[in-house]
C-alpha cells in the first residue's frame, strides 16, 4: 500500500484511496460522512485548514523577502551606495511613471488590433494574407526591437526627405515621426508580431463545429467570428495579452535612447550627471518592479473574476 505524505494527499493521487483518505481524516476529527451536517461541517474544516496552510506559507515567504531585503541593504550600504541621493531624486524620476504607463497602454492597444488582423491572415486560406502576415511576423520577430526602433526613429526620416526631394514635400512628411511616436509604432509592431500567435490560438481554441453551426444559421463568417467566436476566445487572449503588457513596460525603457522622458531616460539624466549609477538605476529597476507586481496582481484579480463567470 502507498504511504500518505500528508492526511489528505497520496503519492500517486488513487481516487479511491484519496476517497478513503478523506474518510479516515473525518473519522479521526469526529465527523460522520453519512450524515450532511457532518459532510458540510468537514468541508469547512477542510477549508479552513486550507486557508491556514496557505497563510503560514505567504508568512514564510514574506519572512525570506524582508531577510533578502536586509542582506542587500547591508551589501549596498557596505560599498557606500548614496541612499540619500536616490531618495533626494526620487520624485524627478517617479514623473516619468506617466509616461511609461501612457506608451505601454497605447502600444498595447495598437498590438492588440494588429495581432487580430495577422491572425485572421495566418488563418487565411488566401495566400496573398497568408504570406503578408507571415511575412511580418517572421521580421518583427526575427529582429531586435533596439534595432527597429532606429530604423524607424533614424530611418523613416531618411527616406522621407527622399520623397520630398522628388517633388511630394506632404507625404515625406509622414515619414518624420516623434520620438514617442516612433516609441508606440515600434512597440506596437513588434509585440503584433509575437501576439498574432496568441491571438491566433485563442481563435483555433473555439471548435469548427461552432462555426459549422453558425454557417447553417446563415451568419456569413465576419459574424460568426465577431458574434460568437471572439467573445470565446478573448477569455484565452486577455490572460497573455496581460503578460506581454508587463513584458512592454519593462520593453519601454529601450524608447529612452530617443529622449523620451519615461523612467529609465529621467534616471539616466541624473546618473550621467553626478555619476550616481548605482543610485539612480535602482531606482528606476525598483519602479519598474513595483509596476510589474502591480500588474501582475491586478491580472490575477482579472483572471479569478473571469473564472467565476465561467462557473455561474
Amino acid at each position: 500500500m502507498q504511504k500518505c505524505r500528508s492526511p489528505l494527499v497520496y503519492e500517486k493521487g488513487d481516487d479511491a484511496m484519496t476517497a478513503q483518505a478523506g474518510e479516515d481524516v473525518a473519522s479521526r476529527s469526529g465527523y460522520d460522512l453519512t450524515r450532511k451536517q457532518d459532510q458540510e461541517a468537514f468541508a469547512a474544516h477542510l477549508l479552513a485548514q486550507e486557508r491556514r496552510r496557505r497563510t503560514l506559507q505567504r508568512i514564510r515567504v514574506f519572512a525570506v523577502w524582508i531577510a533578502l531585503f536586509a542582506i542587500l541593504w547591508f551589501v549596498f550600504s557596505f560599498l557606500n551606495i548614496d541612499f540619500g541621493y536616490t531618495v533626494s531624486n526620487a520624485e524627478f524620476v517617479l514623473l516619468g511613471i506617466g509616461v511609461t504607463l501612457g506608451v505601454s497602454l497605447v502600444s498595447i492597444a495598437i498590438a492588440s488590433i494588429i495581432a487580430l488582423f495577422g491572425a485572421l491572415g495566418r488563418l487565411s486560406t488566401n495566400a496573398f494574407f497568408h504570406g503578408l502576415s507571415t511575412f511580418y511576423v517572421s521580421i518583427f520577430r526575427g529582429t531586435p526591437l533596439l534595432v527597429q526602433i532606429f530604423i524607424i526613429y533614424l530611418g523613416l526620416p531618411q527616406i522621407g526627405q527622399q520623397i520630398a526631394a522628388r517633388g511630394y514635400p506632404w507625404l515625406g512628411a509622414l515619414f518624420i515621426l516623434t520620438a514617442i511616436q516612433s516609441g508606440v509604432l515600434a512597440l506596437s509592431l513588434n509585440y503584433g508580431a509575437y501576439m498574432t500567435e496568441i491571438f491566433r490560438a485563442g481563435i483555433q481554441s473555439v471548435s469548427h463545429g461552432q462555426w459549422q453551426a453558425a454557417a447553417a444559421l446563415g451568419m456569413s463568417r465576419w459574424q460568426t467570428l465577431r458574434l460568437i467566436v471572439l467573445p470565446q476566445a478573448i477569455k484565452i487572449i486577455i490572460p497573455a495579452v496581460g503578460n506581454q503588457f508587463i513584458a512592454m513596460q519593462k520593453d519601454s525603457s529601450l524608447v529612452s535612447v530617443m529622449g523620451v522622458w519615461e523612467i529609465t531616460y529621467r534616471a539616466n539624466r541624473f546618473a550621467r550627471r553626478d555619476s550616481k549609477y548605482m543610485e539612480m538605476f535602482l531606482l528606476a529597476a525598483a519602479i519598474y518592479w513595483v509596476l510589474t507586481i502591480v500588474s501582475e496582481w491586478l491580472l490575477a484579480r482579472l483572471e479569478d473574476r473571469m473564472a467565476r463567470s465561467d462557473r455561474r
